[in-house]
């Protein structure tokens, strides 16, 4: 890659250039972000998944601003106006702004009026007026009045509209404009459409709303934007006309110097119509985008945090689990999976009314209860949720059976993917339903890779945000999330396989039907012999993959096979077998990580070597804990201000926390209530699924709102 643009990035990102360099050549390479991230620490100088992950975004879009470029030159070269100055310009450029400004006099225009006045042989007209000489406009214009052009005003109208083209496509007029765009307010404000639209309610904030663009929260620009999308306010900049066109014109006289009297007044007029005609919509466009991208960028690391949080959520491993997904009149669905979450039996319960067919309902799940020896109860937290669990806890259950309330987002939109009916063609949507509310209590991250994440329920805006960019982030995240965990290779789902780094989803099924056709995996070793799963896939792929039982303890471990030598080397000095040395954390400690280091091996992975050996295959998740909402709120009634109540984190936002406190209605703890001084960031005082202590401090009966205030984590 150009060093241009890898100096650039380590600049932004304040690294090295060699720590960025050596990064892109690996991905250049082919190597994956959690592979370099947790294997080619020397390499990289111990960047973060994170870290290395923003260098790929980087070079990928200075890898197609050289494709534009190569585009720009070739265009402005068939011109014959390429010089070697512009040339350099166009090859120096960092912005795509930039990049753009820089093009738009040589971009192939559709029939503007400026068109039209080069059309009717304005130009040199214009030419006169821009050089600041014509002492007499009107009987110079007098000269070009013929075929179309009717009167020497008509003359002077066309040259100032070519003038006033030619000052919008000025690269430092443009750039002047943004800067004092830049420090003006971005405003809101009702159209007649707003005024007249009862669903329109919900923007009644902005139906006069006016911040600096350099403050705006995301949340509102996101929210104001999709108002005005919908049609309901319109949003714009309040620029100051007069400032801006006198800008403009003091500084085309400082680059032409101060022209006659009469020249100056064609001029100024000119400018004027060139702010207000094309630079004004165009550079509010402009400045809103950019403001927009800076709010893409925070609420798809908001979310992002979010879904890492979710897919890390505390599992509770293989236990024999009932699943219920909760519901009034259509009835209770309850599914029993065995401790890998195989589907053993499912019914249909009504202990709600209208049918409250309760000692049914209590018999069926007793019987169920017992005869697949349950061991935890998962219970949609969606519709009936609260109450079927008040119900299943009053069924008289041994002791040792503990209960969860699992929320049920997106439990829906995998019983009808694709996903769901491959894995139960015969089942429907509502046994599918409760099979992922299970499963997600078991191993959350196993059975939500299978939900896009947009349907988690735990994003900002996300369906106004750059997709593309949203989708690159939560794309990395679950890999990040995956990798981070390791997989079992004899245990996991394709759809989970396919995300470890290397691998895929043809080769996750490749995997999966080799293991079906050949039993388990004995070794790493195997996965070799896995067609089309050549070198590089096994290199990318095998650290992060684990074969609990293994003959070679290192196989259930996050060491990669192209340390296992160094292994080997650590436990001879010790005098005693790798199996013994695997897991003993008091022989761990007595290596020296100094005497192990090799030219391709260096300290950070031989002291990542030994951390690994003290507890081989660690699941770096917490333990799944029980909670219980209080017993005497049941509805949005029932609260008074100044209530204490315990709750769960459902959603985090820029603008705070989103808070289950047992309603169907979540309550808002908002940033400036989180027990800090100030404005708190929500992601750092907060995690997804964390049990809190809250106080209500509003209720707002006719919008459904709880105002909380944090009191304990």
């Amino acid at each position: 890659m150009n060093q241009l643009y890898i100096k650039h990035i380590a600049k932004q990102m304040s690294l090295q250039q060699w720590q960025v360099e050596n990064c892109i050549e690996l991905i250049a390479d082919g190597c994956t972000v959690p592979f370099i991230s947790r294997y080619r620490k020397e390499r990289t100088g111990g960047l973060t998944d994170i870290e290395v992950a923003q260098v790929k975004h980087w070079a990928d879009v200075y890898e197609e601003m050289d494709k534009r470029k190569a585009s720009i030159l070739k265009t402005i070269g068939e011109q014959d106006k390429l010089t070697p100055d512009l040339q350099k310009q166009i090859e120096q450029c960092l912005s795509s702004q930039e990049l753009e400004d820089l093009y738009l006099p040589y971009r192939p225009k559709r029939k503007t009026r400026a068109t039209v006045a080069i059309a009717n042989g304005l130009e040199p007209l214009a030419d006169l007026l821009w050089s600041g000489k014509s002492r007499h406009p009107q009987q110079d214009a007098a000269k070009f009045v013929k075929g179309e052009v009717s009167s020497a005003d008509e003359a002077l109208q066309g040259a100032r509209d070519i003038i006033a083209e030619r000052i919008s496509e000025t690269a430092s007029a443009r750039e002047t404009l943004r800067g004092i765009y830049r420090t003006r307010r971005v405003e809101s404000r009702v159209t007649k459409a707003g005024e007249s639209a009862p669903e329109a309610a919900k923007y009644r904030n902005y139906f006069s709303f006016s911040v600096p663009v350099s403050k705006i929260p995301s949340h509102n620009l996101l929210a104001m934007l999709r108002a005005q999308e919908e049609g309901y306010v319109r949003v714009s900049i309040d620029a100051d006309g007069e400032r801006c066109g006198k800008k403009l014109y003091y500084d085309w006289c400082q680059d032409h110097g101060y022209p006659a009297p009469e020249c100056g007044e064609q001029l100024r007029t000119a400018i004027d119509d060139a702010w207000k005609r094309l630079l004004d919509p165009s550079i509010t466009g402009e400045v809103l985008r950019e403001a927009k991208e800076k709010a893409d960028v925070e609420s798809v690391q908001v979310f992002g945090e979010n879904l890492r949080q979710l897919l890390l959520a505390p599992p509770v491993g293989q236990k024999r689990v009932m699943a219920i997904d909760p519901g009034f009149r259509t009835g209770c669905k309850v599914v029993c999976l065995d401790a890998q979450g195989n589907l053993l039996a499912h019914d249909v319960i009504y202990p709600h009314p209208p049918l409250s067919k309760k000692v049914q309902a209590i018999t069926t799940i007793a019987d169920m209860a017992e005869k697949y020896d349950i061991e935890v109860i998962a219970i949609g937290s969606g519709t009936a949720g609260r109450e079927t669990e008040d119900f299943i806890r009053k069924v008289g259950l041994p002791d040792s059976v503990r209960i969860f309330s699992v929320s049920e987002d997106g439990a829906s939109v995998y019983s009808a993917s694709d996903v769901g009916r491959e894995e139960f063609p015969d089942e429907d949507v509502t046994v599918r339903g409760a099979v992922s509310i299970g499963r997600r209590l078991m191993d959350p991250l196993a059975e939500l890779v299978k939900i896009d994440p947009k349907s988690l329920g735990v994003g900002q805006y996300q369906h106004d945000v750059d997709q593309g960019l949203l989708k690159e982030k939560l794309d990395n995240t679950v890999e990040s999330c995956v990798n981070s965990v390791g997989v079992s290779l004899n245990t996991a789902s394709p759809y989970l396989l396919q995300y470890v780094s290397g691998i895929g989803p043809a080769l996750s099924k490749a995997i999966v039907d080799f293991r079906a056709k050949n039993g388990d995996f004995r070794s790493r070793e195997e996965l070799l012999k896995v067609p089309r799963l050549g070198a590089k896939a096994f290199q990318q792929c095998a650290g992060f993959l684990r074969i609990p039982g293994a003959e070679n303890p290192l196989d259930n471990s996050a060491v990669h096979p192209e340390s296992y030598h160094i292994v080997d080397r650590m436990a001879a000095s010790l005098k005693v077998p790798v199996t013994e040395l695997v897991g003993n954390e008091q022989l761990c400690k007595q290596i020296d990580a100094a005497a192990f280091v090799e030219a391709d091996f260096g300290l950070p992975t031989v002291n990542d070597i030994i951390q690994e050996l003290q507890k081989p295959g660690r699941d770096p998740r917490e333990q799944a804990q029980t909670f219980s909402f209080a017993d005497d709120i049941r509805e949005i009634d029932d609260l008074k201000p100044g209530m204490e109540l315990p709750g769960i984190v459902t959603n985090i936002t820029a603008f705070g926390a989103f808070v289950d406190i047992g309603l169907h209605e979540n309550g808002l703890i908002h940033a400036s209530q989180m027990g800090v001084r100030g404005m708190a960031v929500p992601s750092k005082v907060l995690k997804l699924h964390q049990q809190v202590s809250v106080e209500v401090i509003s209720i707002d009966l006719d919008r459904g709102r709880i105002g909380l205030r944090l009191l304990k984590k």
